[in-house]
């Protein structure tokens, strides 16, 4: 049986503008974003590049308040770390 892992992730653009979200398919989505696939605030900013993401077994987890309390606080820790090599390989 293959099981579904779900994420908690945060795509940035190069001037820090920020969109917090959650899926089921972290390389679908990341493509999304960079296509510009939706409208809406990722889009509006062009927050296109992976900077953080999170693993989960259950639904319940990734999109809970402390998920995303955590990655709120760290953002721009995370993308001066991350400087202009982003997480992954969904460049």
């Amino acid at each position: 049986m293959n099981e579904v892992m779900y994420y908690t992730y945060i795509v940035a653009s190069r001037s820090h503008n920020f969109y917090v979200g959650m899926t089921s398919d972290i390389e679908a989505r990341v493509w999304q974003h960079k296509n510009g696939v939706f409208e809406g605030h990722s889009k509006k900013y062009n927050s296109n590049r992976l900077v953080w993401f999170e693993r989960h077994p259950f639904v319940q987890n990734a999109g809970s308040g402390e998920a995303v309390e955590g990655m709120v606080s760290g953002e721009e820790d995370l993308v001066d770390s991350a400087g202009e090599s982003w997480v992954g390989g969904f460049e």
